[in-house]
């Protein structure tokens, strides 16, 4: 069940991003946005996990805002390995990790 969530805060997460915050952009379509964010779930349940352990003494000093970094990060990787995925900048980058985090925060929390 928790997978499930994962890969649908992933798809609405991105479908959000795209929507509204200026700049990003998916282009090819509902089966990029579908991929991608199935893909941007996936990692985020199977490594993201491993990466909170890694970094737990970073998240410790910084309270908890490293997590945040660490989500940049994944949906940064996402942005490069997909090129229909168009994040311009760090600004739409930053909103595109908040709207990932909140849904996430909400979903499967």
């Amino acid at each position: 069940m928790n997978l499930a969530l994962q890969l649908v805060a992933g798809v609405a997460s991105l479908w959000l991003a795209d929507k509204f915050v200026t700049g990003v952009e998916i282009t090819g379509g509902i089966q990029f946005l579908f991929i991608i964010g199935a893909i941007l779930g996936l990692i985020n349940f199977f490594v993201q996990p491993l990466l909170k352990t890694i970094t737990l003494p970073l998240r410790i000093l910084t309270l908890g805002l490293f997590g945040f970094i660490i989500n940049m990060v994944i949906v940064w990787m996402a942005d490069i390995l997909f090129p229909e995925l168009i994040i311009p900048g760090l600004i739409p980058l930053f909103w595109t990790t908040a709207i990932f985090t909140i849904l996430n925060l909400i979903l499967v929390k």
